[in-house]
């Protein structure tokens, strides 16, 4: 999944793509907007917050009562040195 897309697309036509994705490629995409967060203007900022929020809600419906417990695991097992 390219980064433009998951910063650019309409938030309706990601959460579809969201719930289709498999876990790695959600994880992936959370740790993509994480980023992009740190790296935005307040103006920017609302957009990414949002897409974010959307992503933590789709982690949390898969896993539920874990809250991002299992996106954490995913980044200290993919976390490069």
């Amino acid at each position: 999944m390219s980064e433009n897309k998951i910063l650019s697309e309409p938030v309706n036509d990601l959460a579809r793509r969201l719930a289709s994705m498999i876990d790695d490629e959600v994880f992936a995409a959370m740790e993509l907007l994480e980023k992009a967060s740190e790296e935005r203007h307040q103006g920017d900022l609302d957009d990414v917050l949002s897409r974010i929020a959307l992503t933590e809600s789709e982690i949390e419906r898969r896993y539920p009562g874990q809250l991002l417990l299992p996106y954490r695991e995913w980044k200290e097992r993919t976390a490069r040195p």
